[in-house]
């Protein structure tokens, strides 16, 4: 059990629900305490312990965990060397990827980065920002921000390098953006030393494979309906799948089952479509994993 035993950082803060419900989906049961930082999940092969998911990268490149969910900001912020299991498109509030941004307020001169030479910036993102800088050639102060950054310029600092999703956040606080910094997603990682551990490689590719597979599938339904074989070519033409719809023989030889996979927001169109077509017998059922 030893050697199969896998230490998983779950990321404290916004992504925890976020990866609880994810876990669920994927048939992992992560149960809080608000009194631990070690949550319970019901494999028991896994431990799992709550940690910063700025500081995650950092534990599981020195074995404090041997895998664990942070965004791929953090592993280069960190400059941690760890093997990334996979790519989860999720975080807080969509499955897209965040944003790290260069801004400054509405009304300063500042129009590009090259204009921030000498001036100071606040971020939580100290390392990733001086590379940027670095990159284009420009020196500037850049000072950590404990949070609450959108509020420093132009007072506390002339521009920040601040997360986004939505940009929401950024516009209450009268910002724009000058620049794109990076974008990032979710990533499993896992220890170096761990990953060469056959046992603990097949438990993390399984872990994988299944949170994959949920995110896979969101967003998408089955349609199963019956057609005649007559009508087969027509209901076909109007079908998109990820792959080929599948056709089965049923008992009647004049007749065929039709089983898709389709995006939920196409189903209002393509379902009476399908029926003015000729297929009967439609239905719409979830699908909870893809796995290719």
């Amino acid at each position: 059990m030893t050697d199969k035993l896998i230490k998983l950082g779950i990321p404290a803060g916004s992504l925890q629900d976020a990866t609880a419900e994810l876990f669920k989906k994927a048939g992992y049961t992560i149960k809080f305490s608000s009194r631990s930082y070690y949550p319970e999940i019901d494999d028991p092969e896994i431990e799992c312990m709550l940690i910063r998911a700025q500081e995650m990268a950092r534990y599981v490149e020195q074995g404090v965990l041997d895998a664990g969910i942070t965004g791929y900001d953090w592993v280069l912020e960190n400059n941690a060397h760890v093997h990334e299991v996979c790519e989860l498109m999720f975080s807080k509030v969509s499955r897209r990827p965040v944003r790290w941004v260069l801004c400054v307020p509405n009304d300063s001169p500042v129009q590009t980065v090259k204009d921030l030479q000498g001036k100071r910036i606040a971020t939580e993102v100290v390392g990733l920002t001086r590379s940027y800088l670095a990159k284009h050639g420009v020196t500037a102060q850049v000072e950590f921000s404990w949070g609450a950054t959108e509020v420093k310029p132009p007072k506390l600092a002339d521009a920040i390098v601040e997360v986004t999703e939505t940009g929401s956040s950024l516009r209450a606080n009268n910002l724009r953006i000058v620049d794109e910094v990076l974008q990032s997603t979710t990533r499993l990682i896992a220890n170096n030393a761990a990953w060469n551990v056959p046992s603990k490689r097949e438990k993390l590719e399984n872990i994988s494979l299944m949170l994959k597979s949920c995110l896979a599938a969101e967003g998408k339904v089955g349609l199963l309906m019956n057609v005649r074989r007559v009508d087969l070519a027509n209901i076909l033409q109007q079908l998109p799948a990820l792959q080929k719809p599948t056709v089965a023989s049923l008992s009647d030889p004049d007749w065929v089952d039709v089983n898709t996979i389709v995006d939920e927001s196409y189903v209002r169109m393509i379902v009476p479509r399908l029926k003015a077509a000729g297929a009967t017998g439609i239905v719409e059922y979830p699908i909870n994993k893809i796995i290719d």
